[in-house]
């Protein structure tokens, strides 16, 4: 055999050698892939037994509400010689299904991330591995008392009260008497505060923008209520010296429409301002209070709510009284409230709303720096235990306007910025006005009275006259002049317009008398004396009547 048949066969044998290498190399690769695939579902089913063993060894974690945290005291407390040491120890009390348990902190949490009223979750250990804000739902009680920064005195609606510990959320904000909270009973806990709109809007904090210029024609009732109002806050001292009490309360009485709301409004602005230019007043004493009280909406159906709003304004005045701010508490259409108790139609819950107001005035508790100001056109309906010395020791009439109260009036509403026509001004458009209303002519005759004795009285359209009754006509006219300026491009007020509007007024005020009950339409108007049996339209009967009004 030569050479080359040799190394003919010995590398046919290495192909072959080759070869077989080649195959099992492929099926080894093969072989390791399922492997690696294996070893992969292997390792996810370890990971997910192992989480799932990890679950089981937590067990059940449960709800707790933090009642109280309880800092390490390194020794036992005086007297109480059977602290142990594991009492002392840090911890946290929560309440548990109805139980007040000790539980302790994760390791991985600190004492200081959990405070009372908050949320926790405890694990099978006893320990706190989660803490949760607290819950800002539930019951919602009114705050009778505000016991220092950390503790409220609520009432429940059983009546009973409560006292609350503050949780974090609500240590430092402001609470008053009267706002509702976020209770858990359970924990003796308030959580939240509930922004209540009903005390907001029955109760408005304000300082008026009126002033005594911008009212006309009371000029004696003005002085009155500023003797009465602002010389016992403004010369307290002479007030001591003299051994004379301020007084608690004025009552503004009168006809519909004649400043009585006003009057109030300007007394508020001018004490404010006078408080505020005292030598001996401090910067956060430069102020005075308003508080309006709408009337009819503190009515309630509810029995005890109607006390409870009276109580809470009254606990707001208080309040800010008690940084030495005057505080004046008005009550508009003061006879819808506290009307003569026995009086009710439908029902009688003037008997216990009048005393709760009498109460508040000369009650046990002092009422300093606060003044009451009502004010109704109907003073013949109020209780007269209000308006006995002591509580509304003053009473102001605020009477229908005179003619030269009419011209005063009439020239606030007639300013030098209203562009007038060529020969005219306030002051003649003001005497034409006045003349018109106070006309005693057949066509200025609204209604006819007969009284019980048989005599007979007729009212004209000046008997009626009242502040906004001759706002409303300024205002009248100044339409008539904005249409005709827009129709012809004559511009400015003129006396016709005046004339116009007077008559529409006038027009307007016919249909209003009601004959159903004359003696009640009377006293409401301000009319006092001889019992009034029957009232007669004159609009109505009188054919021959002519005002020059179109009907």
């Amino acid at each position: 055999m030569t050479d080359e048949t040799q190394a003919q066969r010995r590398e046919a044998v290495l192909r072959d050698k080759i070869r077989q290498l080649d195959r099992q190399l492929a099926q080894a690769t093969t072989s390791n892939s399922r492997l690696v695939e294996a070893l992969g579902t292997a390792r996810d089913e370890l990971r997910r037994l192992k989480t799932a063993l990890d679950q089981e060894d937590e067990g059940t974690l449960a709800y707790a509400t933090v009642v109280a945290v309880r800092p390490a005291r390194p020794e036992p407390i005086e007297g109480r010689p059977t602290a142990t040491k594991a009492a002392r120890a840090a911890g946290v009390d929560v309440m548990q299904q109805g139980r007040k348990i000790r539980v302790r902190m994760s390791p991985l949490l600190a004492l200081e991330t959990v405070s009372e009223g908050d949320e926790v979750l405890i694990d099978e250990a006893m320990q706190i591995v989660a803490v949760y804000p607290p819950q800002t739902t539930g019951e919602v009680l009114t705050v009778k008392e505000v016991m220092g920064p950390d503790r409220l005195l609520v009432t429940t609606r059983s009546d009973e009260e409560r006292v609350l510990s503050r949780t974090r959320g609500l240590v430092g904000q402001r609470i008053r008497v009267g706002d509702g909270v976020v209770v858990d009973l359970r924990t003796n806990t308030a959580t939240g505060r509930v922004e209540r709109q009903e005390v907001q809007d029955l109760v408005m904090e304000e300082r008026p923008d009126v002033t005594y210029a911008d009212i006309g024609g009371l000029a004696e009732q003005i002085e009155e209520i500023t003797d009465a109002v602002e010389l016992p806050f403004l010369h307290a001292d002479e007030y001591r010296r003299h051994e004379l009490a301020p007084p608690k309360g004025i009552l503004l009485y009168g006809p519909p429409g004649c400043g009585k709301t006003l009057i109030a409004k300007a007394v508020a602005n001018s004490l404010s301002a006078r408080v505020a230019g005292r030598k001996d007043a401090g910067e956060g004493e430069r102020r005075s209070w308003f508080l309006n009280i709408k009337g009819p909406e503190l009515l309630d159906k509810y029995v005890g709510e109607t006390e409870r709003h009276i109580r809470t304004i009254f606990a707001r005045a208080r309040e800010r009284a008690a940084s030495g701010h005057p505080v004046i508490v008005f009550f508009d259409e003061m006879d819808s409230l506290f009307r003569t108790r026995g009086s009710g139609v439908s029902s009688d819950v003037e008997t216990t709303i009048v005393p709760q107001l009498l109460a508040e005035i000369d009650g046990v508790e002092r009422l300093d720096n606060v003044i009451v100001i009502g004010a109704t056109n109907r003073e013949d309906m109020i209780d007269p235990a209000i308006l006995r010395p002591g509580r509304l020791d003053v009473k102001i009439r605020v009477q229908r306007p005179t003619r030269d109260g009419a011209r005063d009036i009439l020239g606030k509403h007639l300013t030098a910025g209203i562009p007038y026509a060529e020969g005219e001004s306030a002051e003649s458009l003001a005497d034409a006005a006045v003349e018109d209303v106070f006309a005693r002519t057949p066509e200025r005759a609204l209604v006819e009275l007969t009284f019980a004795g048989g005599e007979t009285a007729r009212l004209y359209f000046s008997d009626f006259v009242s502040g906004a009754v001759l706002r409303n006509i300024v205002d009248r006219a100044k339409k008539f002049a904005v249409k005709d300026s827009i129709r012809s491009g004559e511009t400015g007020l003129t006396s016709a317009h005046i004339a116009r509007a007077v008559a529409q007024e006038c027009r307007e005020l016919e249909d209003l008398p009601s004959s159903a009950n004359p003696e009640e339409w009377a006293r409401v108007l301000g009319r006092r004396g001889e019992r009034i049996v029957a009232l007669r339209n004159l609009a109505h009967t009188d054919p021959g009547r002519a005002d020059g009004v179109p009907r």
